[in-house]
């Protein structure tokens, strides 16, 4: 049997539990040829690149599979006939990945606000926001403008 990870999405008016039975019938598929399941990760509702089907998001989720190549198949032929089944994409990989995925330390990262690394930019300069010109100094009062040369003639 060979390993594999799997990434499929999912139509985006389906409710969460749909989408589990979805995985469940996969998994089903995958156990009666013989295969094993290994982590199911739910990536949650994210927004595509560019619209498919009429779809703006789709539910990601990501299964890791040791499975012999007719059942992963029989599986990806199925989801190829499912209408809720946008896309999918497997790989086949050397060894699973331990704990979570990217994917899932990206999202656990960024609920935690940890983003830009404690409010630092580049290197060691603090980070300033767009409009912040500290580096200038006081400019103090302007002098009046002055007129240019051909300014307010009229041709």
């Amino acid at each position: 049997m060979a390993l594999y990870e799997h990434v499929f999405l999912a139509r985006q008016d389906l409710s969460q539990q749909q989408v589990d039975e979805l995985v469940e019938r996969f998994k089903g598929v995958i156990t009666e040829g013989g295969g094993k399941i290994g982590r199911v990760e739910s990536w949650g509702l994210k927004s595509l690149t560019y619209r498919i089907n009429k779809n703006r998001k789709a539910y990601y989720t990501l299964i890791d599979l040791d499975t012999p190549p007719a059942a992963l198949n029989e599986m990806e032929r199925q989801m190829g006939l499912s209408e809720d089944v946008l896309r999918f994409l497997t790989v086949k990989v050397d060894a699973h990945e331990e704990g979570p995925s990217a994917m899932l330390q990206k999202r656990d990262r960024d609920e935690r606000g940890d983003r830009d690394g404690g409010g630092r930019g580049f290197g060691d300069r603090p980070q300033r926001s767009f409009g912040d010109r500290g580096d200038r100094g006081d400019r103090g009062d302007r002098a009046p403008r002055r007129p240019r040369d051909n300014e307010g003639e009229s041709e």
